[in-house]
């Protein structure tokens, strides 16, 4: 099956929805290379209880489905490459954003009688560009749609890119307006993936396999897609593990790998106070 530049940009963006989080946690702890377990991140939990998710103005504007996970203020960021890239992923995305609703994004007078992008301009569908009271960023008088955070604008600008849109409110999206966002899609998705560590690799675990006692793990790490990344047992398909097998091989994916997590680490306590 032949992938459009139309998905393959919805699934970039999705990686880098998916990832934002690591990323905007990274900043604040020392570059590290990733694990091959997923993880949550304790900088996350942090970020989501941020002082400045909890100013007055941004509670106002924000609505279910686009609470804003912002870049905050670091006073002495641990992870300069992950704030570069924090940075530059936002700006190129919002400026993404804003050049397609330019383009595709139906313009009508709202009941005031003032001109907007989109019939109605409290739709949550619609992308609002930011305003200026004379020009420059330093006269910005509301930062429209971008207050909701980089994982709004993904959101929306995939849905652009696959076309799936309210003819009453968008036009379609010209091919070549697709590979534009395809191509930013792309590089913002290899920006957040550098900055975390998360490149495509393969490894043998120590020890053996923590259900037949006798094959080795390997871990497939999937790059940046958690959804890609599989662990198999040497042993095939007689390993009793719980899990499907293959090729031949039993493999954990998705959330079997923290079943196999904590399999490994009990073999490891057992071991240890076995010594």
């Amino acid at each position: 099956m032949t992938t459009t530049h139309g998905q393959r940009a919805a699934d970039d963006l999705a990686a880098v929805r998916e990832q934002w989080g690591d990323l905007l946690a990274a900043i604040a702890e020392p570059p590290r290379r990733a694990d091959w377990m997923p993880y949550e991140r304790k900088g996350f939990l942090d970020q989501l209880a941020a002082d400045d998710r909890h100013d007055d103005q941004a509670l106002d504007e924000a609505t279910i489905g686009r609470l804003p996970l912002t870049i905050r203020e670091h006073p002495a960021p641990a992870n300069l490459r992950a704030l570069d890239a924090a940075l530059a992923v936002e700006r190129d995305v919002f400026d993404m954003c804003d050049a397609v609703a330019e383009r595709v994004q139906l313009p009508a007078r709202d009941r005031h009688g003032r001109w907007s992008l989109g019939a109605d301009p409290s739709d949550p569908r619609l992308w609002h560009v930011p305003t200026y009271r004379d020009a420059g960023p330093a006269t910005l008088t509301s930062a429209g749609s971008r207050a909701f955070g980089l994982h709004w604008a993904a959101v929306w600008l995939g849905g652009r890119a696959l076309d799936d849109a309210d003819r009453d409110l968008f036009a379609s999206t010209p091919a070549p307006l697709v590979d534009q966002v395809a191509d930013v899609a792309r590089a913002a998705r290899l920006r957040v993936e550098g900055a975390l560590g998360r490149t495509a690799r393969t490894l043998t675990l120590d020890g053996a396999c923590p259900f037949c006692h006798a094959g080795l793990i390997t871990v497939h790490n999937g790059g940046g897609d958690p959804r890609a990344a599989v662990a198999t047992c040497s042993t095939g398909p007689s390993c009793p593990a719980p899990v499907d097998a293959e090729r031949g091989r039993r493999a954990w994916r998705g959330p079997a790998l923290v079943g196999l997590w904590v399999a490994l680490q009990a073999a490891s306590e057992e071991q240890r106070a076995a010594a």
